[in-house]
């Protein structure tokens, strides 16, 4: 029997990788839900490629355009927040979440609310709302797989049934484009630089937190809320290659490692296949040419996120959602060249300190702690717009 399948944010990167190994096997796999921003052409192709039984553009006012694209065929449409949450109820047995920022939380929720696998892409949720999204797993049945490689290179390689042997967690990062740069240097660079991932082909948004580190802050977090291990034995170390995705290391000295290529769809294809494997296209790792693997202690001088990602989740409570409010506010800012790249962890910082509220008991809750943070975020950066 197929497998059904729903894609939340299907135009993105992930969703375009997730579709490719999709494809590649029809007969294994049956897409329910398809749901994009704001590319109703994109969607359309994806929706007629596949034959979706429901495609859901979240801008409401591009629906008549979606239910022109789409009127010929059998596929249902839709548009509007209410009909994104829709579309992740509809009760697929594997969802892939790719909802970039906090925008993804309700309909990440929704997904593990049917109880089915959901695969997270996006690192909002668990750091956002971690707590909430592992009980409402744990109550709901539902599986929660992480996508991104660092975490699912863990997931690989971590023994579940023996936790307490795990010595340490090793997430790596590339270091993104100014791992060489001083600060000063950074201090001008534009935002072409900044989204120029030296390994990775990622959006805007993500290219930004992998260069100022904060992506590495958030998965620190994330990993806290997948992996039973307490969050001082969970490091990160600096390997421009990304050839080793992270390691785990056990109370006997061995460390296990996950290598591959660089390419989303070997993490993705795990999910997809979990808890077999399936074949990928992805190229094979050859590690001569790659000749050799360096590392380095990530420099808190030069990329403060990553303190201020530990001390939020040494804080816990809401304070992960304000760092992570305030990061998408000024990221969103710096690339619309509204401030500096180093006023980005500068504004997070100002907010921390501004905003400090009481722990999140239900998901309203998150999401009215990240609209007051936003709004916060967006007071303390007045000071740094030009």
């Amino acid at each position: 029997m197929k497998r059904t399948v729903t894609i939340l944010g299907a135009t993105g990167s992930i969703g375009t990788s997730t579709l490719d190994l999709i494809e590649r096997a029809p007969d294994q796999f049956d897409v329910l839900a398809l749901t994009a921003k704001s590319d109703v052409r994109k969607l359309t192709e994806i929706a007629r490629r596949t034959n979706a039984k429901l495609a859901v553009i979240a801008d409401e006012s591009r629906l008549p355009e979606l239910r022109e694209a789409l009127a010929d065929t059998n596929t249902r449409v839709g548009g509007g927040p209410a009909a994104v949450l829709e579309a992740a109820s509809a009760g697929a047995e594997w969802t892939m979440a790719a909802i970039v920022g906090c925008a993804g939380l309700e309909p990440v929720m929704a997904a593990v609310e049917q109880g089915g696998t959901v695969v997270l892409a996006n690192k909002e949720p668990l750091v956002s709302a971690g707590e909430l999204i592992l009980e409402a797993a744990a109550r709901h049945g539902a599986t929660i797989l992480p996508a991104d490689s660092e975490h699912n290179a863990i997931f690989q390689c971590f023994d579940f049934a023996r936790p307490e042997r795990v010595r340490r967690i090793v997430l790596t990062a590339s270091g993104g484009p100014f791992r060489d740069m001083s600060r000063a240097e950074m201090a001008n660079v534009s935002v072409e630089q900044a989204v120029a991932h030296p390994v990775w082909s990622m959006g805007a948004k993500i290219s930004i937190d992998s260069a100022t580190l904060m992506n590495k802050g958030l998965e620190l977090i994330e990993a806290a809320r997948l992996f039973p291990v307490d969050s001082d034995r969970i490091e990160i170390i600096l390997h421009r290659q990304s050839v080793i995705h992270s390691l785990v290391e056990y109370v006997d000295g061995s460390m296990l490692a996950q290598l591959g290529s660089p390419d989303m769809r070997t993490p993705i294809a795990y999910t997809l296949a979990w808890p077999d494997r399936m074949a990928t296209p992805v190229a094979p790792l050859d590690l001569a040419a790659v000749g050799r693997l360096d590392f380095a202690a990530p420099d808190p001088e030069r990329f403060p996120a990553l303190r201020l990602a530990r001390e939020a989740l040494d804080a816990s409570g809401a304070r992960p959602a304000v760092l992570n409010a305030a990061n998408e506010v000024a990221v969103a800012a710096f690339l619309d060249r509204r401030i500096a790249f180093l006023d980005i962890a500068a504004i997070v910082e100002e907010t921390m300190e501004r905003y400090d509220p009481q722990a999140p008991i239900v998901i309203e809750d998150v999401i009215a702690i990240d609209r007051e943070a936003r709004h916060k975020a967006a007071e303390a950066m007045k000071v740094f717009v030009d």
